[in-house]
């Protein structure tokens, strides 16, 4: 249908110059009624929507792969109580920009990711502030064919446009249609995994009371409806913008504890958690334990390369060991790449990685449009656990008993920045005559261990990792000795 209003939403007629904080490196993230709200959110979509119009009137004598397209942009929206308004101002934005919008309602982060290449569309948003404070949303931004957009990648121009409010007015408004049907999506991400070949499993899945629920629900059909033997227990299962269980981050320790126990309590073969808007999946092994990021990268790694001979990996710079071995005794191809999902899908693309993989939870599929998706691995990985006949600790210990890591460690500056202090500890180990990487922060190896020191994106804080070559005790050394330099540093645990 036409609209030039949605919900009840209503636009400014004319546009002053504001400023708006709420943009970040890789998203614009803010705090409701301090740098997000209705208003903002209007104008970034209605800049997101005429930056990418203008683009594709640009190419439209061209030969390219904007020609194509839809002249439309997919959007979704995260359970958040704040999120279907900002959805809404942000719907009406587009349309006042002469451009068309498909509504998928409620969704997680992949859904949109899926449905702006699916619809070949220009575009795509979701609103989401997935692990965020309840009192924070956000918005993230893809353009064609799913790719991701930076701050030196369109998302300054983005900024720029919306607080100069310096819009045209001379298109028609665009067309709104609501396509809620996950039907699509579904069939795509069931068709990574065979499910002739699963064996009794009895699984754990903790929604967070996020967008997650649906979605596994819709699954969890299918697997029924191919006959897999699949039990599942449901926890924190309802979408719930409240959030009655706290906010869905599996990244804090206290958060694990009920899918652990009701892991351990239920004899389950598997526990998965997923954050607000699902684009991360945490898993924990049959005894409760929760797998450190990087192990499962390694194990996705394998099992992809024992489908796809010979194919490229690609992995972030924290921790490498494990996943650098797993490449080299499958044939593969490693390719390291700066952390982050702007850097991981360009990385992918240009090599053309068949999967990568991010210690943080976020894994990468070229299958999925060189997205992250967080339902894919958790089915890779009961395909996996049933192929192989082996729990999941019995998967990952070797793994962690080859290569044990600290995981990753976050300080809190006090005293000094980061550049300082990553220039200070380069030169407090130069004797040692390390290998060194500025790929992504400072990294040193010395062949029996190494770290990674990294500043924060968004925060003032520098992420530390360390990992060893099968040596625990150098290890807990290391930690220690690293820990109180930077205390005397001004780096305090965060």
């Amino acid at each position: 249908m036409s609209t030039s209003m949605t919900n009840g939403y209503q636009p400014a007629t004319e546009f002053e110059p504001v400023s708006i904080d709420s943009f970040k490196a890789y998203d614009i993230r803010g705090e409701l009624g301090v740098n997000l709200d209705e208003d903002i959110a209007y104008r970034i979509g209605r800049a997101f929507a005429q930056i990418l119009f203008e683009r594709y009137q640009t190419a439209a004598n061209k030969t390219n792969d904007l020609t194509a397209l839809q002249t439309a942009i997919a959007i979704g929206s995260d359970i958040r109580h704040s999120s279907e308004q900002l959805k809404q101002a942000t719907i009406q934005g587009i349309l006042d920009a002469g451009v068309d919008v498909i509504d998928l309602g409620m969704t997680g982060t992949e859904e949109v990711y899926f449905a702006t290449s699916h619809h070949q569309v220009l575009g795509g948003i979701e609103v989401t502030a997935s692990h965020n404070p309840i009192n924070y949303n956000g918005l993230k931004l893809v353009k064609e064919h799913s790719k991701p957009i930076s701050g030196d990648d369109g998302l300054a121009e983005i900024q720029a446009l919306a607080e100069s409010g310096q819009f045209t007015n001379d298109n028609k408004p665009g067309t709104l249609r609501l396509l809620t049907d996950k039907g699509d999506y579904i069939d795509h991400v069931m068709s990574f995994i065979d499910t002739d070949k699963l064996r009794p499993l009895k699984l754990v899945i903790n929604s967070g009371n996020g967008s997650a629920g649906p979605v596994v629900d819709l699954l969890i059909d299918k697997l029924v409806q191919a006959g897999a033997p699949i039990e599942i227990v449901a926890l924190h299962h309802t979408p719930d913008g409240s959030f009655p269980n706290g906010i869905p981050n599996p990244m804090i320790e206290a958060n694990r504890v009920a899918t652990q126990q009701s892991v351990l309590d239920n004899k389950a073969d598997l526990g998965i958690a997923f954050d607000g808007d699902f684009d991360r999946c945490f898993l924990f092994d049959e005894n409760g334990a929760f797998i450190d990021g990087s192990y499962i990268v390694g194990m996705l790694a394998q099992a992809f390369l024992n489908k796809y001979a010979s194919e490229a990996i690609v992995y972030d710079p924290r921790v490498i060991y494990n996943t650098e071995a797993v490449i080299e005794q499958h044939n593969g191809k490693a390719v390291i790449s700066k952390s982050g999902h702007s850097f991981i899908k360009q990385v992918m693309r240009d090599s053309g990685a068949v999967y990568g993989g991010e210690m943080s939870a976020h894994h990468y599929f070229r299958d999925f449009f060189y997205c992250d998706s967080g339902m894919i691995p958790w089915l890779l990985t009961i395909e996996l656990l049933s192929i192989t006949g082996k729990t999941l600790s019995e998967l990952v210990t070797g793994y962690i008993q080859a290569y044990p890591s600290s995981g990753e460690r976050n300080f809190r500056l006090t005293t000094q920045d980061a550049p300082t202090i990553i220039r200070d500890i380069e030169e407090k180990f130069s004797a040692q005559n390390p290998t060194k990487s500025t790929l992504d922060g400072l990294s040193l190896n010395f062949g029996e261990w190494r770290f990674n020191l990294r500043a924060s994106n968004t925060e003032p804080l520098i992420r530390l990792n360390i990992e060893s070559r099968g040596d625990d005790t150098l290890l807990a050394v290391k930690i220690e000795e690293i820990q109180q330099w930077l205390a005397t540093q001004g780096a305090v645990p965060a």
